[in-house]
């Protein structure tokens, strides 16, 4: 049995910011709580090879490992999968972006499975995965809508 996560958040902010902020994997760590370090290993055309490192958990372990994510300007998709799968047999995530009347669609949507011997089982994952991605989905939320913010009063101060 497979994992999978489909979670979406509507940011009040134009298509085009909300895809440069979240697709700067340096700045990761101003966007997500979840993570201590991004540090960018590699980049070929539109594809990143990164390292994320997670902040300590409760027992003082650190968790850390290598992606690759390549990202479609055209239509605002982007396809990434770990390298070092750690507890993972595979992590395929796809994410979307879309212009609403609100703002932008961001969804993430993660097909995985987990090995054997990993600490949780698919569906431990799955639940884990779903209570964490609304989580950082509402920080980067609000980061981005208060750039968007700070961007709109600077324009009009311009003006």
């Amino acid at each position: 049995m497979a994992g999978h996560t489909e979670n979406s958040v509507v940011i009040a902010a134009p298509l085009q910011l909300v895809w440069d902020l979240t697709n700067d994997v340096d700045g990761w760590t101003d966007l997500f709580t979840e993570y201590a370090a991004a540090e960018v290993m590699e980049r070929r055309g539109n594809t990143i090879r990164f390292r994320l490192t997670l902040h300590p958990d409760e027992e003082g372990r650190v968790w850390s490992w290598v992606s690759e994510r390549t990202l479609n300007p055209d239509d605002h998709t982007v396809h990434a999968h770990r390298l070092e799968k750690g507890p993972f047999a595979y992590m395929q995530i796809f994410w979307r972006y879309e212009e609403v009347p609100e703002g932008t669609r961001m969804t993430w949507i993660q097909d995985f499975s987990m090995k054997p011997q990993a600490p949780v089982d698919d569906a431990g994952m799955t639940k884990r995965l779903n209570t964490n991605s609304p989580v950082q989905m509402d920080a980067i939320r609000r980061r981005i809508e208060e750039r968007a913010q700070a961007q709109a009063a600077a324009g009009a101060q311009g003006k």
